[in-house]
């Protein structure tokens, strides 16, 4: 398809002769696919859908804002906390979150706001101690 758009042709249609053509000559007859239904059709799709799809079919990621990344290091945090294997430990993981999350409210993250208060060190052991 390297041939140009003769002046005068209407677009449309030269793209049809374009498509009919290669039809004809089977360019498409080996496409990865051929006759199978195309994956997703049946889920719901955010309109981001083919951005995230294309990022991930890359293996491409992209760096959170520091105030997201801190957001997710706090839910790991506290995800690790609950799995931890003593009360001490339970208690080193949340104050060394607790201690991220005091100094970016002391000194301010770019991204969006925060949301995020320091964990209650007592209540999360509590809630360890009730999982054992």
């Amino acid at each position: 398809m390297t041939e140009r758009k003769p002046v005068g042709f209407p677009f449309e249609t030269w793209i049809d002769r374009q498509i009919r053509e290669a039809e004809e000559r089977g360019e498409f007859n080996d496409l990865p696919g051929k006759g199978k239904p195309l994956p997703g059709l049946d889920r719901h799709l955010d309109e981001m859908w083919w951005i995230k799809q294309k990022i991930e079919s890359e293996g491409l990621s992209m760096p959170l804002p520091p105030t997201l990344a801190l957001r997710k290091e706090a839910e790991e945090a506290l995800a690790e906390a609950r799995g931890a294997r003593s009360e001490t430990e339970v208690r080193q993981i949340v104050e060394d979150i607790n201690h991220k999350i005091r100094e970016a409210i002391r000194t301010g993250l770019s991204g969006p706001p925060l949301n995020l208060m320091p964990y209650d060190v007592d209540a999360v052991v509590s809630e360890w101690r009730g999982q054992r």
